[in-house]
């Protein structure tokens, strides 16, 4: 059995995924999933549509950029891929999903950040979805996938974002990227992003004034769901709640 066999099926159920939730037509659109132990990644090939996809056809990639198992030649954006997890790694990510879904791209190519206007982005973080500059003439003419990554990079920096925490950004001019803690998450952070973008549109449309959720609500939602003592769902303590009388 080849020991890239799980990982291989990992990324191609996570490029399936992105295919499923209509985040990206005809060849658009990558996800990719790392392995910490092998230090490897398995990514979609370039320009192979989601009707041909196999998990077999996933190339792995090492974190210098080399091809370590695969015959077709990886995502064009792979090194965008190779330096987040670079970076990024550590803090236990291990899935990338890049797409064009059209709301998130929308943003990214107006080259506005994503303020927090309601509890749904609430609940999924508490800063604004952030956005890069555009990237300059001369880093463009040098490699322009690897300065994308560097792009993010350099943005959660200057922000002092936690990228634990901040799953999510868009490159402007170019569209949105998203990780998580496996590649299925980092597709399902996609979603969230998109919806998010679409409601964020469509409340600007509304009322060109909206004004961001306060802060007291913000940290009110993110905290039901992410804080010490959190109660959305069933994995949480249930503080106020007798437990014998869920059964």
């Amino acid at each position: 059995m080849n020991k890239y066999k799980t990982l291989r099926e990992e990324a191609y159920e996570a490029n399936m995924e992105i295919k499923r939730k209509k985040l990206a037509i005809y060849t658009w659109g990558n996800s990719s999933a790392f392995d910490p132990d092998m230090s490897v990644f398995a990514i979609k090939p370039s320009g192979v549509d989601y009707e041909s996809l196999k998990p077999k056809l996933m190339v792995v990639i090492d974190l210098y950029g080399n091809v370590v198992d695969g015959n077709l030649k990886p995502s064009s954006d792979t090194k965008t891929h190779l330096v987040l997890y670079r970076e990024f790694s550590q803090l236990g990510i291990r899935g990338i999903t890049h797409t064009h879904s059209t709301y998130a791209t929308a943003w990214a190519q107006a080259a506005r950040p994503v303020p927090i206007f309601g509890t749904t982005h609430a609940d999924h973080g508490t800063n604004e979805i952030p956005c890069t500059d555009f990237m300059s003439e001369e880093k463009t003419k040098n490699n322009y996938e690897l300065e994308t990554g560097n792009l993010i990079i350099d943005t959660f920096k200057q922000k002092k974002l936690n990228p634990a925490h901040t799953n999510m950004v868009l490159t402007a001019g170019h569209g949105p990227f998203t990780w998580g803690n496996n590649a299925a998450l980092s597709v399902y952070n996609s979603v969230v992003m998109e919806e998010i973008c679409k409601m964020a549109f469509i409340t600007l449309s509304l009322n060109p004034l909206a004004k961001p959720l306060p802060e007291h609500i913000i940290k009110k939602h993110w905290e039901r769901k992410h804080g010490e003592d959190a109660y959305y769902g069933q994995n949480h303590r249930q503080n106020n709640i007798d437990k014998k009388a869920l059964f």
